[in-house]
């Protein structure tokens, strides 16, 4: 299965050095594995170990479900973007926020390309239409926040539409504020190796390799690109009604536990156990673009 992705070598300078990356040679090179975990400023040399982030993710998902409750009672509901590069966890994060939730009022959008009527349409009307009703909690695989980093990168916007989204987009999102929806922007940020490493290993994972396509190879190039984009994008939109989390996530563990607990402690739920829950890793996760630098 995975001799049908088309993909090929690339030459990349990281760290002042010309490095050549093949995602079809099934060795991965020295200097991407050695420096994975810690590329991009990751504070931890070693992943979290297994049996303390299930037993930690256990009395997440618990406290998960009495929120889904407490939304049914209240009628109140939630909404989290996810964002984040290609192979930054967000899939992952997802599946961990929502998988013991009532899968009829938690629902995962994950918007393929625009039909032509859609591409005819106001920019943000598809993504309007999938907002959550009374008790439902709806969770975005990437959502309108494509016009601020993969569009403008790759050349599927115009300069003017790309800063029509930026002045556009806080103002949408202070409505959706007013409306009393629990909104919550989630950046997964990972570091240039670890994102290689994650390439890799879905080229030579015949479960995985449907999850590379040939646009993630040609953007392979375009870090610089993507890292101004979400810089920008960062600095433009982080609000006080709509802010930024921002979680660290070269450790898809140590990120979704604290992403989740994030979730968790914003909101007032009933049988709300805070000892379960714990607090927040400020190495993991902050807000805002000054958590990057």
């Amino acid at each position: 299965m995975a001799e049908d992705v088309e993909s090929r070598a690339v030459e990349l300078e990281i760290g002042g050095k010309k490095r050549i990356f093949d995602v079809d040679d099934p060795v991965l090179p020295d200097w991407v594995d050695e420096d994975a975990l810690k590329s991009g400023g990751y504070p931890y040399n070693k992943k979290l170990k297994e049996d303390e982030y299930l037993d930690d993710l256990k009395k997440l998902q618990v406290e998960l479900v009495k929120l889904q409750f407490w939304l049914q009672a209240t009628g109140k509901r939630v909404m989290a973007l996810f964002e984040g590069r290609d192979a930054a966890g967000k899939g992952g994060a997802i599946s961990a926020s929502s998988a013991h939730m009532n899968p009829r009022l938690a629902r995962v959008v994950a918007l393929t390309k625009p039909t032509d009527r859609e591409a005819g349409q106001w920019y943000f009307q598809r993504y309007v239409a999938q907002f959550p009703t009374a008790g439902e909690f709806v969770l975005f695989d990437r959502s309108w926040y494509n016009r601020a980093g993969v569009e403008p990168v790759m050349g599927f916007c115009t300069p003017k539409q790309y800063e029509d989204f930026l002045e556009q987009a806080p103002q949408i999102e202070k409505v959706i504020a007013h409306e009393g929806i629990f909104f919550f922007k989630f950046y997964l940020d990972i570091g240039r190796e670890m994102q290689l490493k994650r390439f890799h290993d879905r080229r030579h994972d015949p479960l995985k390799v449907w999850k590379l396509s040939s646009m993630d190879i040609a953007a392979l190039t375009k870090w610089d690109d993507y890292s101004e984009k979400r810089d920008r994008m960062l600095k433009k939109t982080h609000t006080e009604f709509a802010p930024w989390t921002v979680v660290r996530a070269n450790d898809k563990r140590r990120a979704r536990l604290n992403l989740v607990r994030h979730l968790l402690l914003t909101i007032d739920y009933d049988a709300k156990d805070k000892s379960a829950i714990g607090k927040l890793d400020d190495k993991i996760i902050g807000f805002g673009p000054d958590f990057l630098k």
